[in-house]
């Protein structure tokens, strides 16, 4: 099994599924980090660039920093799309990433705040900001989504029992009111100010091929074994095409964390 400094590059082996499988962010939590993050972005690990281009389409100046070259090429792609757009992606490792002189409006970590070492992230956050400027944190939780696709997630649980060493047995997805990324961390540093949580959930129905597509952007399934990666995407397709009807939904909690710098 890769350790978390290889498992974070995992996702640059599969960027086009990733830009194609990954699901966007709620327009209501995008619509409410446009309106408190300023001009001057500085975005922490945009993957292929999905909340960049939102960012860079309202009229932000974006620097993007990216560990994957070819996550990176996806998100100059995407932002070519829009011309006249103030943007740039950049690739390096940000926690050696020299900042700018310039002070940014905004920092903003979608989905990948938990992947910086936790001895740089906020540190380095806090040189990277104006005083006053906001710290952005956007995290994904996978959810019970209830009906009948409660049954597939009980149910899919033996798959990843058999194939996937390390799968506490038993596991269920938790309803959302018992999921909450936890902000101690955060509320803990004395150059933010107060912690601030927006939250957006919503349901994204696939078939059995689209979902497979997501699961191969994980990189606890990327680190499988081929060959134990082969035989749980078979189990789980068999369940969803079997005894799902060939469609499933999943359930997606999204949140929006904010703090302003001192």
């Amino acid at each position: 099994m890769r350790d978390a400094s290889e498992l974070r590059e995992t996702f640059d082996e599969v960027a086009e599924v990733y830009d194609r499988a990954r699901p966007r962010y709620p327009r209501e939590l995008v619509a409410r980090l446009l309106a408190g993050c300023g001009r001057r972005v500085l975005e922490v690990g945009p993957g292929t660039g999905q909340l960049t281009a939102e960012l860079a389409a309202d009229g932000r100046a974006v620097t993007a920093v990216e560990l994957g070259p070819a996550l990176a090429e996806v998100a100059r792609r995407r932002l070519a799309g829009h011309p006249g757009a103030r943007a740039h992606v950049e690739v390096a490792n940000f926690e050696t990433w020299p900042l700018p002189p310039e002070p940014f409006d905004a920092v903003v970590f979608a989905t990948s705040f938990h992947w910086i070492d936790p001895a740089v992230r906020l540190a380095k956050a806090a040189r990277a900001l104006r005083p006053g400027g906001l710290l952005a944190v956007v995290t994904t939780h996978h959810v019970g989504s209830g009906g009948s696709s409660s049954a597939f997630f009980a149910r899919v649980q033996g798959c990843y029992e058999r194939w996937m060493p390390g799968t506490p047995p038993g596991l269920r997805l938790r309803h959302e009111s018992e999921v909450a990324t936890d902000t101690g961390e955060l509320a803990a540093d004395d150059r933010f100010g107060e912690v601030r949580v927006y939250r957006s959930a919503r349901d994204v129905t696939y078939s059995a091929e689209e979902y497979l597509e997501v699961l191969s952007t994980y990189s606890g399934h990327r680190a499988l074994d081929p060959g134990a990666r082969a035989r749980l995407f078979g189990c789980v397709r068999a369940l969803i095409d079997g005894e799902h009807g060939g469609r499933v939904t999943k359930r997606y909690l999204h949140e929006l964390i904010t703090m302003e710098r001192r």
